[in-house]
């Protein structure tokens, strides 16, 4: 590969406003199979980060200045164990994930490598089919500095500090978010509601573009009851682990969607 034929980026992680508590981090240099919303939530007593993308980077020096409380007492959360939402994990002292999928994020086995030709073809295909565009010779269109090899590229991963299950509560202080089990995608996806405002931080359990359903891991009968589940919140916005947010109207009709894909 040439990689004097791609630029040097200025900075690896844009951060973006979502509201008065709320950051998005993306990277807007990764493939957009790839690129992962990533949340940063203030609180009054701790605050909270919501997936730490690819880990091409560090991610740490980005959430810093988003924050006055030390680093130490964020809360990190892993919706799901998949590459582009726990890259940076290892960068928290609080890792929070499902039991199901502790021991991947301790130990990442999953596809692991930028390297489109070291990805397993049939993992490809299902990509362009589901509707993303062709995966480009590397996951990403730039070089995060000079000097950077992508056959370096690997997930740390950490082992979790916690777990999270259905029913548990991440507590912010003025703020608490109930955790949500929606496997699908993964089996220990989860979502997470704060009820007093309706919103949702979905992950990869929906998410305004080409779902992916039908990989290793995946399930569509679990899908079609996550989806369910969705659809009885009462859902003022939903902020997907890719794309762009949406409302309520939005969801059911994403939801629509798939129920006539899978034939529900």
């Amino acid at each position: 590969m040439d990689l004097q034929s791609y630029p040097i980026a200025e900075k690896w992680f844009s951060v973006t406003k979502v509201d008065d508590t709320t950051d998005m981090l993306l990277e807007p240099h990764v493939h957009v199979l790839e690129q992962a919303n990533l949340f940063f939530v203030r609180g009054s007593d701790r605050d909270m980060m919501i997936d730490t993308g690819m880990g091409i980077v560090p991610i740490r020096p980005y959430v810093e200045p988003l924050t006055e409380k030390p680093f130490s007492e964020i809360v990190c959360v892993s919706t799901h164990t998949h590459i582009d939402h726990i890259g940076g994990v290892h960068e928290f002292d609080i890792r929070l994930v499902h039991p199901i999928e502790a021991d991947e994020m301790a130990a990442p086995s999953g596809m692991n490598t930028i390297i489109r030709d070291e990805i397993d073809p049939k993992l490809v295909v299902l990509f362009e089919e589901a509707g993303y565009p062709p995966l480009d010779e590397l996951l990403i269109d730039a070089l995060p500095y000079a000097g950077y090899d992508p056959k370096s590229y690997s997930l740390t991963g950490a082992p979790a500090t916690g777990i999270l299950e259905e029913g548990d509560t991440v507590d912010l202080g003025d703020r608490q978010f109930s955790v949500l089990h929606v496997p699908g995608h993964s089996p220990g996806s989860i979502a997470l509601f704060e009820e007093k405002t309706g919103i949702l931080f979905a992950g990869d359990a929906i998410y305004d573009g080409p779902l992916i359903y039908d990989g290793p891991g995946m399930s569509v009968d679990e899908y079609v009851a996550t989806m369910k589940k969705l659809q009885a919140l009462d859902v003022s916005i939903v902020h997907g682990g890719h794309d762009p947010s949406f409302d309520k109207k939005r969801l059911d009709e994403i939801v629509e969607h798939y129920f006539r894909i899978w034939g529900v």
